[in-house]
């Protein structure tokens, strides 16, 4: 912080030069997808070249939707050759979010979510801010850029979407920025990335959850088992937050050897990101936002003793790492249990 955006832009512009074929690394979801278009944007006749590449199996119907309908050209990882590149960018996450991330050393990084500590010729971090998406666009208006109707579509719908519709956390800049895209978006378009249809075969994944959920004291605990994606975990999350009287949703499931933990809640006076990282970072990855966050925990960590494939037994597991008994305090010399003597 303390930087201007434009002088932010000028420092990102300056470790770029016209011979760079740039890439773009991205966990995909509606905020590093626009961000990345964002970047491509910028960079446009700055360099040789941007190419947009996700680490992650992009099944969310909403994030199919949206490269789809905005034109988005994006390489999964596994299909890049790094050795064609020579500037490497990260936006919307930051190398410890994803194991895939660590076979490169990023040269810009902008976020949106808590400082990892990560070091890069260029470094542009703000936890305040709901959305990545909000930064890029502050670096489109310095840099004088009208952003074209798919572009700005794109970003505004990374806006709503991060900040549940201003409804999670969310900073003056970000409803400027809002405002902003809203005057050069298509509202058409965004509502058919919104109104994406759900994939048939998820559905199976909410019965699962209607018939295994367990409700304490405004949280729903669900744990569905194998998952054909972690996204069907946030799914099922989002969804449970619309049902009264849900506070908080933690909704799990087991993919790549890993099990998965979305949390979220209704942002009243709660941090997700610190019951994540206080319950799970001792066993894996954990962080995120006060109304959102996510855990990814290795199953060799915990399957000595636990049975990974017994779905109340996890369920279980989880509600004692984030509700933890208090430690029954000793009973003092001469003390007696009530009733007795």
């Amino acid at each position: 912080m303390g930087h201007s955006a434009a002088e932010k832009l000028r420092r990102f512009y300056k470790i770029f030069s016209g011979e760079d074929r740039v890439l773009v690394l991205i966990n995909a979801d509606p905020d590093a997808i626009a961000s990345a278009m964002a970047v491509k944007r910028l960079l446009w006749r700055k360099v040789a070249g941007v190419t947009i590449s996700n680490v992650n199996v992009i099944s969310r119907p909403d994030n199919a939707a949206m490269l789809r309908l905005l034109g988005v050209a994006i390489t999964h990882v596994d299909n890049i050759e790094s050795s064609r590149f020579s500037k490497f960018v990260i936006v919307d996450s930051q190398p410890d979010h994803h194991d895939l991330f660590s076979a490169f050393s990023f040269n810009a990084v902008i976020d949106h979510h808590p400082d990892t500590g990560i070091k890069a010729d260029f470094r542009d971090i703000r936890p305040d801010y709901g959305a990545t998406a909000s930064i890029l666009t502050e670096y489109l208006r310095s840099a004088r850029i009208k952003p074209s109707i798919k572009l700005a579509t794109g970003l505004l719908y990374a806006i709503k979407t991060d900040t549940n519709s201003f409804a999670r956390q969310t900073i003056m800049e970000d409803i400027r920025a809002f405002q902003f895209l809203f005057k050069h978006s298509n509202t058409h378009l965004t509502r058919k990335i919104e109104c994406a249809d759900l994939r048939f075969d998820y559905l199976k994944y909410f019965r699962n959850a209607l018939s295994n959920l367990q409700l304490r004291r405004g949280r729903i605990y669900v744990h569905l088992g194998p998952v054909v994606t972690p996204d069907v975990c946030v799914l099922l999350a989002d969804f449970f937050m619309r049902v009264n009287p849900v506070k908080w949703s933690i909704v799990s499931g087991i993919h790549d050897n890993k099990l998965i933990i979305i949390i979220r809640n209704d942002g009243v006076r709660k941090n997700a990101g610190k019951v994540a990282k206080n319950a799970f970072s001792a066993d894996g990855s954990a962080g995120g936002h006060r109304s959102m966050a996510r855990a990814e925990l290795p199953l060799e960590t915990f399957s000595d003793f636990i049975d990974v494939d017994d779905t109340k037994v996890v369920r279980k597991w989880i509600i004692s790492k984030i509700e933890p008994r208090p430690k029954k305090k000793g009973r003092k010399s001469g003390e007696t249990k009530e009733g007795q003597s």
